[in-house]
């Protein structure tokens, strides 16, 4: 009964949110009564590269995937291209530096679970806030960050006509925000939404044209590109 209902709850969350602005779908995860994990190689160390993987891997086991998005950036081979925490463990280390594309916009950030819950911040600040947060159980690094201290990314261009399907994450009151856009849309659309829709405070992309999503509330599996790290909630 209770997991009908937390999925009843899963979806009215979903819609209601949707329905202020058909140009997204949004999903709140609360990490406080949720099992939300993060999630790049199987036992053998191959990449789940999908969800349906994921799933079939997870049902092997007697868990059930819930929800699902793509997470931080990947190299050519799945590996990430920054911080990757699993499970407590890290994988892959901060990557600050300079470099092309939306990873290296900076500033980029980390979206991290930790003892005191959900957080979007600055990659620069991870070290710090990580020492004082004890066991982070999870943190994946992508960039550029869209909304900073309530404020947009001073790169993003209102008239920009680079438009994509994109997701991001931002926390609000200890919970993660997860939205992914039904139509192309700018990084200064996907931010304002974040900021002035959601009030989230701090907010961090997560990738563009690769951006997918599962929900078994929504009955919804994105499955057309493969994926890197891959956040998901398990019942």
């Amino acid at each position: 009964m209770k997991k009908r209902l937390f999925s009843l709850l899963f979806c009215l969350c979903a819609q209601l949110c949707q329905a202020a602005d058909a140009r997204f779908t949004v999903v709140t995860v609360d990490p406080a009564r949720q099992d939300l994990r993060l999630f790049l190689y199987d036992e053998a160390g191959q990449p789940f590269m999908g969800f349906a993987r994921l799933q079939a891997w997870l049902q092997g086991r007697k868990q059930r995937l819930v929800f699902a998005v793509n997470a931080g950036m990947y190299h050519p081979g799945f590996a990430p291209v920054g911080l990757h925490v699993e499970n407590g463990k890290q994988l892959a280390p901060l990557n600050l530096d300079d470099g092309k594309g939306n990873f290296f916009m900076k500033p980029n950030g980390v979206f991290m679970l930790g003892k005191a819950g959900p957080a979007v911040l600055e990659s620069s600040a991870y070290p710090s806030y990580a020492a004082k947060a004890v066991e982070v159980r999870l943190a994946t690094q992508s960039g550029p960050m869209l909304v900073i201290d309530g404020q947009l990314h001073p790169r993003f261009d209102p008239a920009s006509p680079s438009r994509y399907v994109r997701n991001g994450v931002g926390v609000v009151d200890g919970k993660a925000i997860f939205v992914i856009s039904n139509v192309p849309v700018t990084f200064h659309e996907l931010a304002t939404y974040f900021r002035d829709t959601l009030h989230c405070k701090n907010a961090l992309y997560l990738d563009g044209s690769i951006s997918s999503l599962f929900s078994s509330a929504l009955g919804r599996a994105d499955g057309a590109a493969p994926l890197g790290p891959i956040l998901g909630v398990l019942e």
